[in-house]
């Protein structure tokens, strides 16, 4: 294996509770592997993970109280027909451990959310029962992350988001630190998250940039 990318760094402080400085400034970084790139925003500072060089970056004019996520920059930052994902809230927690409370599911390769989390994360494995599935996967700058998605219908899946969240804990080592990426506009799965003891530390896109010269801007 090589080296984690210095994004796994902040995302492990976050989850600690040691921010960036609040200081409206914005750290640029190597891009991810596979191709992606990707802005995150923590409370009062950016950092932008991208093959582009710092000045090809800053002279856009991002900063770290909102900019570095406005849709002119992650235009620049993708190219012209380059892919921008969602802006999601970026949540962490803390594993329970023990005894894994969720058995693996074996038929559910061609579910979207395991097609959509095969697109972006690595070493994906999907576990679940009959209130729905969640996968858990080497996630943005190799984080362990998990996503949820429930089988039932509005009326009759009161609460199992919650249950099942809980239960996705005990697949994560006791304390290891475990980060979803929540759409803000997704109330009802937000509010789940943050029953189950997921704190906000930012917000973030994930890019995947197609340039017209790519090399030229290589550092």
């Amino acid at each position: 294996m090589g080296e984690p990318h210095p994004l796994l760094t902040f995302f492990l402080d976050a989850a600690g509770g040691r921010f960036p400085p609040v200081d409206g400034r914005v750290t640029v970084l190597p891009p991810l592997p596979a191709g992606l790139e990707c802005s995150v925003a923590f409370t009062g500072h950016a950092v932008v993970a991208t093959a582009l060089t710092d000045g090809a970056v800053h002279d856009q004019k991002p900063d770290g109280f909102g900019a570095s996520l406005s849709p002119d920059f992650l235009r620049h930052l993708a190219g012209d027909n380059g892919w921008i994902g969602v802006i999601d809230a970026t949540l962490t927690a803390r594993g329970t451990g023990g005894s894994p409370r969720l058995q693996p599911l074996a038929d559910a390769d061609d579910h979207p959310r395991v097609r959509h989390a095969r697109e972006l994360r690595s070493n994906v494995t999907i576990h679940g029962d009959e209130r729905g599935l969640i996968t858990l996967a080497d996630g943005l700058a190799g984080r362990r992350e998990l996503s949820i998605e429930l089988h039932y219908s509005h009326n009759d899946s009161r609460g199992h988001g919650r249950s099942l969240l809980t239960d996705a804990l005990s697949l994560v080592p006791e304390g290891e630190p475990v980060f979803a990426a929540v759409s803000p506009g997704n109330a009802r799965s937000l509010r789940a998250f943050l029953a189950c003891g997921f704190t906000p530390i930012g917000s973030e896109v994930v890019l995947r940039p197609e340039r017209e010269s790519p090399t030229a801007n290589l550092r």
